[in-house]
């Protein structure tokens, strides 16, 4: 297997920053994008104006500036950015249009499209300026838009992207750590298979838990079944890179005795051909990202320990590689699952399912208060709501109405499908307890939710979200690629929760 071999540590003098010397050591890492309000010596201002605001009435423009715009005859409209020149022609600054300020990407706010900025303007140290209320929200939107996947670059990282002094009153550490969390994800699902198997995925898991104080323990292999997760090793044994349960467990130091327990459980399908019934070649192209839930709840677990939430943690990792193998399982095998129920294998691509039941399995005999699986389990999903909105599943409808509602108000947004009892009948079998796939091509993403449900009994909330991990292309909150969906938007909420 190759290994990674780290860039060299390296040194430049950023623009803007009076000669001082940035460590820029590779990989770029989020930190180094985001200067502290007493770092910074000199910083350029760029204004966010909304569609309709008075140039000569914003605070801080110059009259240079002011006149500049208006030989441009400059409309803030949404994404529109101009560079300002001083007297001298050199750099002054920049504005940008938030347009109406609803139009954030995919949706939220328009301070979300500031996001647009550290891939567009000239590198420097910068700072938000102008009206804008939620300039904390395009700081975040800053941090997620400079993110790049430049490990197989050979010219490494290249050029430091702009800097950004974070506003005054904000919580840096905070901002710091939700975007080191999303880039952790991102870097996770980029990269290659070769490069990321369950093995990295439990490296992944013990450099977080050695961070935050937390530990991990790993079940491999054939252990798997001396300690009955029989579907986790039926999927992962074709493989020559051994299957494994991760499980980490962190509780917030001096937190209450009565904190609420959260488990977070990832499907950690590391590289997905389908098995035996085989994808075709494009169905295969990206599917390094299979593992997209393991790394979304890898993420939002950074967020719960790096900004102290007092919650007792519980984080699951199913990890496996479904390969094709004369030991691979085969359709119409039939696997018994920890719980004790017999599963008949009717599509060997319905893996991810089987390594997600084990650990439900586990996590449930424990009665933890929320419970919620992150997955990239179906196409159906897809079909049903398209790339940028992942399904989310749950019998509370208040909790996923909060879903729902802070997924959109933040620009990480998910959308409740139904547990439909009616179709629950569609996964038995003839000859053992259930089939992991319903025989019709319809309502796959209600089913395979179903499934996972049956191995949840004992939870007082359980959610579901079926996401596609992935970015189709460039926007303001990243480039194409990797991309970890609902991270964001499950930690709000259970933020929020913990907080009031």
């Amino acid at each position: 297997m190759k290994k990674s071999t780290a860039l060299p540590a390296k040194t430049v003098s950023a623009p803007n920053s009076g000669g001082k010397k940035v460590d820029t050591a590779g990989p770029l890492e989020a930190a180094h994008i985001f200067l502290k309000p007493a770092d910074a010596q000199a910083v350029l201002p760029v204004w966010l104006l909304r569609d309709g605001a008075d140039l000569a009435s914003a605070g801080g423009l110059d009259t240079y500036s002011k006149a500049w715009l208006k030989s441009l005859n400059y409309k803030p409209t949404a994404r529109k950015q101009v560079l300002l020149p001083d007297a001298n022609g050199d750099l002054a600054g920049a504005v940008f249009g938030l347009g109406d300020g609803t139009s954030g990407d995919p949706c939220g706010p328009s301070e979300l499209l500031a996001g647009l900025l550290p891939q567009n303007l000239p590198a420097g140290d910068y700072r938000l300026a102008g009206p804008s209320k939620q300039v904390e929200t395009a700081a975040l939107a800053w941090g997620l838009g400079a993110y790049r996947f430049r490990r197989y670059k050979s010219g490494g990282d290249g050029a430091p992207p702009p800097r950004l002094q974070l506003p005054d009153g904000s919580d840096h550490d905070a901002l710091i750590n939700t975007v080191e969390a999303i880039w952790m994800g991102r870097d996770l699902i980029n990269t290659p298979a070769s490069d990321c198997g369950p093995d990295e995925l439990e490296a992944a898991a013990r450099a977080l838990a050695k961070r935050h104080g937390a530990t991990v323990s790993v079940i491999a292999g054939d252990d798997l079944l001396k300690q009955n997760f029989p579907m986790i090793h039926a999927v992962g044994r074709a493989s020559p890179r051994s299957p494994r349960l991760i499980d980490l467990n962190w509780k917030k130091p001096g937190g209450s005795a009565n904190a609420r327990s959260i488990t977070l459980v990832g499907k950690g399908i590391t590289f997905d051909t389908g098995g035996l019934d085989i994808k075709p070649a494009s169905g295969m192209l990206i599917m390094k990202k299979d593992m997209g839930g393991a790394a979304t709840a890898l993420a939002v677990a950074h967020m719960i320990m790096g900004q102290g939430l007092d919650v007792k943690l519980r984080l699951l990792i199913a990890a496996a590689e479904n390969s094709i193998s004369g030991d691979a399982f085969r359709p119409g095998d039939i696997l018994t699952s920890r719980s004790g129920k017999t599963v008949e294998i009717g599509n060997t691509d319905a893996e991810g399912r089987l390594v997600l039941a084990d650990a439900l399995a586990l996590a449930d005999a424990d009665s933890p208060d929320t419970m919620i699986t992150f997955a990239t389990l179906t196409g159906a999903a897809r079909t049903a709501l398209g790339p940028d909105l992942p399904a989310l599943f749950t019998d509370d409808a208040a909790f996923g109405e909060t879903l729902m509602r802070t997924g959109q108000a933040i620009g990480d947004p998910v959308w409740r499908l139904p547990f439909w009892n009616g179709y629950d009948k569609h996964l038995d079998s003839d000859i053992a307890d259930m089939n992991n796939v319903w025989e019709t091509p319809f309502a796959g993403a209600i089913t395979a939710a179903l499934f996972l449900r049956r191995f949840v009994k004992n939870t007082r909330r359980f959610a579901h979200l079926d996401l596609y991990g992935w970015r189709t292309s460039s926007r303001p909150l990243g480039p194409k690629g990797g991309e970890p969906q609902t991270a964001r938007t499950v930690f709000e909420v259970l933020k929020s929760e913990t907080t009031s």
